[in-house]
């Protein structure tokens, strides 16, 4: 691919040691790396927006530095939309949120560890410790943008705009697609304690897994962070019976609650206070998510919530393009260029 010759974005590196993480249940590090992005010609003499990218499910913050020769990176991405004066000067900063299990989805969970808490309690007093932020935004992919939607919802006190790109949301449709195969996979394998005898193998050996072992984990993870319950196996109330496969109505509920599409309503008054929600999807994702999608911008046109809606020709993946839409318009409403509710006409063909 030919890529644009523009000075990158620079990535400070500000390593710290989390008390919120230290002795979580799967022993995952509590020494962690901050990244944080600044403009090749550094920072100007006064606060500037930080937008927080949250990685998706099975990535981290600094994966998001990661050569890929078949698209620019973040810094490079972002050094080009600087170049090009469609952002200014702004912090970009890439928690670390992956877990033992492939992620956090950014919430706070006893059978995983106080992610949310360490988002919110622990990494964005990090950010103001060092640099002059004006406002914080987020913006993320699939569990990326969940984490974004969920975050500025939950806080909006401190996350004042978001983007959400193919994020998970009626989770009827993401999900449980999904169930049946968690459920030959742990058959398969000889039972749950057998199905993480096989992971910690997997694991120890270094292997990458393969798309049998990605959906099942898929559903082993959202079960920790969704419905988390000491009195179960492993702290983790599952979703489904492991014998019969029917739902456990409960626990499923647990899940329900935490789904964007059933939440909105209760988190109204939060996203109004928002200055910009940005949400969009691919006509052909993989993981049903174009409905859910559609489904949360009803939702949010019938509450009457300003936002940006688009749809795009695309699947699931390779989607970092859609970067040149959101952070734009996430840098304009947090440095105060441009109104709340300020955004593209929301779109669907």
């Amino acid at each position: 691919m030919h890529r644009p010759h523009h000075p990158p974005f620079q990535a400070v590196e500000h390593r710290h040691r989390s008390r919120l993480l230290a002795g979580n249940p799967w022993g995952d590090p509590a020494e962690r790396s901050l990244w944080v992005l600044v403009p090749p010609d550094g920072l100007p003499d006064r606060p500037v927006p930080c937008i927080w990218v949250l990685s998706g499910f099975g990535g981290t913050g600094p994966s998001q530095l990661n050569f890929n020769p078949w698209e620019e990176t973040l810094p490079e991405r972002l050094g080009r939309l600087y170049a090009e004066g469609r952002i200014g000067p702004a912090l970009f900063a890439l928690p670390d949120c992956f877990t033992y299990l492939g992620g956090s989805q950014y919430l706070n969970s006893p059978a995983v560890g106080p992610y949310e808490d360490y988002l919110v309690r622990e990494l964005v007093p990090l950010v103001e410790r060092h640099y002059a932020v004006s406002a914080h935004g987020l913006a993320g992919k699939s569990s990326g943008g969940y984490g974004s939607f969920i975050q500025a919802a939950r806080h909006p006190e401190v996350f004042q705009a978001f983007a959400c790109h193919s994020g998970d949301m009626a989770f009827e449709y993401c999900y449980l697609p999904d169930f049946p195969k968690f459920l030959d996979h742990v058959r398969q394998l000889g039972g749950l304690d057998a199905y993480l005898d096989a992971y910690r193998q997997l694991r120890a050996q270094g292997r990458s897994l393969n798309r049998t072992w990605q959906a099942s984990l898929n559903i082993l993870a959202m079960a920790a962070c969704y419905s988390p319950d000491p009195a179960e196996p492993h702290g983790i109330a599952l979703p489904v019976d492991l014998e019969t496969g029917a739902l456990r109505p409960a626990v499923w509920e647990r899940w329900l609650a935490l789904d964007p599409v059933r939440l909105a309503p209760r988190v109204a008054g939060a996203l109004r206070r928002l200055r910009l929600v940005y949400i969009d999807c691919g006509r052909q994702d993989e993981f049903n998510l174009l409905w859910g999608a559609r489904q949360l911008h009803r939702a949010l046109e019938d509450l009457g919530i300003a936002h940006a809606y688009d749809e795009f020709d695309g699947g699931h993946f390779s989607i970092a393009h859609r970067y040149d839409l959101s952070l734009p318009l996430l840098y304009r409403a947090l440095a105060g260029d441009a109104p709340a509710g300020d955004a593209p006409p929301a779109r669907r063909s």
